[in-house]
């Protein structure tokens, strides 16, 4: 009983917000993500009156994290549906090498200004978190971006450009991740694995994709025995559950660790899906819909778990700032450098970057990686400190980003000229009128 109406207030909240977000013209992302930090374990849930709103507690249940993963299987699934190769043939060059040059560039820029302030502050900023830090920088968020692009319904090259580039972002992400990390590990333990830094990361991108291709094949030839939009659409969302759960897996094989990647399997199902099935757009319409109050839900949830106590640091503000804003530099010359380099349009140059800086699940993930290697070694104080010092840098650019990020985006998207200005049909009317609504 608790879960469901926290979870009503949860969409409630997120609702409500939306709709005085609107009157100020900004994005609904920033409105759920403002209204979970309301109802969230800071604000209305450090009451803890049950129902009012989200304790630290029941932010940390399986219940609400099981939301999350399933928000984030359909929202990379949806990612995928943008890969289309009557699109690729135009783009798919283009996004690989910008989506490809921008997140090394963002590494190598943050890497600098971190290793900068290490050697002005050593004994707050340990070299192995600067370079940890360099590489979390490089992921985007996903989620963020795309409700934007949907809610707007932005339409142009630099929406073109953008998915593909936030799909192949994650994928380069995990890879400099991984090397980065396990440099790091190797200055701690004193010891290099090659197999953690190159084999594991490679593995796990290879076997994501396979997976995602696997299912997406299966996924089209099931389809194929049913003709009512109705079960066709109950299929889609099962194999998409299934591809979340299998991505879950996590095992071991002569010593080299062996993971999925969620986002990675659901982008590829939904790669495969859309080249392959007739009618994957209509059917990809009608999910949009059915997702709506999920998405809503793992966007309230996000801005919950958004922990505030960081700010009480001002070692953690200082080098925050820092990061923030080498990443935003990184990212936003990276991707004008990179699409001058592929000669694509000016407003891809100009634009890009900015709609390139919101961060969130991807960069926490990979900060609890960190944190979890950390914590095997209790007994050394230098240790547990480079572990908190990612994690809470991390917490604090992610509230940042989240908050500002997606209405940065709306703003690059307008100055682009791909958000269309005229008012969108309003499902409130009679027959025989048309009634519009301001976006």
């Amino acid at each position: 009983m608790s879960v469901l109406l926290s979870l009503s207030i949860a969409l409630f909240a997120g609702l409500m917000l939306s709709r005085l977000a609107k009157l100020v013209q900004l994005p609904a992302v920033t409105a759920y993500l403002v209204a979970g930090v309301i109802i969230g374990p800071f604000c209305l849930g450090a009451f803890n009156v049950q129902g009012l709103g989200f304790t630290a507690l029941d932010i940390n249940t399986k219940a609400y994290s099981l939301i999350s993963d399933v928000a984030l299987g359909f929202i990379a699934f949806s990612i995928g549906n943008e890969f289309r190769l009557s699109q690729l043939k135009s783009i798919g060059k283009q996004a690989t090498i910008i989506g490809i040059l921008q997140a090394v560039i963002t590494t190598v820029v943050v890497d600098f200004a971190l290793i900068t302030l290490h050697f002005i502050i050593p004994d707050k900023l340990p070299l192995e978190t600067a370079i940890i830090l360099g590489a979390v920088a490089s992921a985007t968020a996903p989620a963020a971006t795309l409700m934007v692009v949907r809610q707007y319904k932005a339409k142009g090259p630099v929406t073109d450009t953008l998915l593909p580039v936030v799909a192949i972002d994650d994928a380069v992400g995990l890879v400099l991740f991984s090397i980065s990390f396990g440099v790091a590990k190797g200055l701690i333990s004193g010891t290099v694995n090659v197999v953690s830094i190159v084999v594991e990361p490679l593995i796990e991108v290879v076997l994501s994709l396979g997976l995602g291709a696997v299912m997406g094949y299966l996924f089209t030839f099931i389809e194929r025995f049913f003709h009512s939009r109705s079960k066709r659409l109950s299929v889609s969302v099962a194999f998409v559950f299934v591809t979340v759960a299998i991505s879950m897996f996590k095992f071991e094989v002569l010593g080299v660790h062996v993971a999925f990647s969620s986002l990675l399997s659901c982008m590829m199902l939904g790669t495969i899906f859309c080249n392959i099935c007739d009618f994957s757009e209509e059917l990809m319409d009608r999910l949009d819909r059915w997702t709506a109050p999920m998405f809503i839900l793992f966007f309230v949830l996000s801005g919950a778990e958004l922990d505030l106590s960081v700010l009480s640091d001002w070692i953690i503000i200082l080098i925050g700032v820092v990061y923030i804003v080498s990443r935003c530099i990184g990212k936003y010359f990276g991707a004008d450098l990179s699409a001058t380099m592929v000669k694509a349009q000016p407003n891809v140059r100009k634009y890009l970057g900015i709609t390139l800086f919101p961060q969130a699940g991807v960069a926490l993930g990979m900060a609890l990686k960190v944190s979890e290697f950390c914590a095997e070694f209790s007994a050394n104080a230098q240790v547990l400190q480079i572990g908190s010092i990612v994690n809470n840098i991390i917490l604090f650019s992610v509230l940042i980003y989240e908050l500002i990020g997606p209405f940065l985006t709306k703003i690059a998207l307008t100055k682009a000229g791909e958000v269309d200005p005229e008012g969108k049909k309003s499902s409130r009317k009679r027959d025989g009128e048309v009634a519009t609504e301001t976006k």
